[in-house]
């Protein structure tokens, strides 16, 4: 069973992060601890991209004219523009977050909730007189 466990350690690690980054993306109301796990979430899965693309006794595919098994190159570039996307999204949400921030002055999901609802009712009863 170790032995199991420890050959596909990278997999256990993939599992482990992403469960990470989903429980604090559902459990968390800050704002910023939402986008701390989704960023976790994203490396489990570029953690899991590159292992699968990674063969067992393969080398980098470079021609030299013998007979080689090769190591596929194409998920490891599609990871890296997945990583220059993730660093542009979570730079967005962090802007998002310091807009809220000025708007509401705080980052926490039921104060936020509970401010646009207030809102809301102002607007209502506005319109009704």
């Amino acid at each position: 069973m170790l032995e199991l466990f420890l050959a596909k350690y990278n997999y256990w690690i993939v599992i482990l992060l992403m469960m990470t980054g989903l429980y604090i993306v559902v459990a968390r109301g800050n704002l910023v601890k939402k986008i701390i796990g989704l960023n976790v979430f994203q490396t489990s899965v570029f953690i899991m991209y590159i292992s699968l693309g990674k063969v067992s006794g393969g080398t980098a595919p470079i021609l030299t004219g013998k007979d080689e098994i090769f190591s596929n190159p194409i998920p490891h570039v599609l990871i890296l523009t997945a990583i220059v996307v993730g660093i542009a999204t979570t730079a967005l949400g962090l802007a998002f977050v310091v807009r809220i921030r000025e708007a509401y002055d705080s980052i926490e999901d039921d104060e936020i909730d509970d401010a646009e609802q207030q809102d809301m009712t102002r607007d209502l009863e506005g319109r009704v007189r």
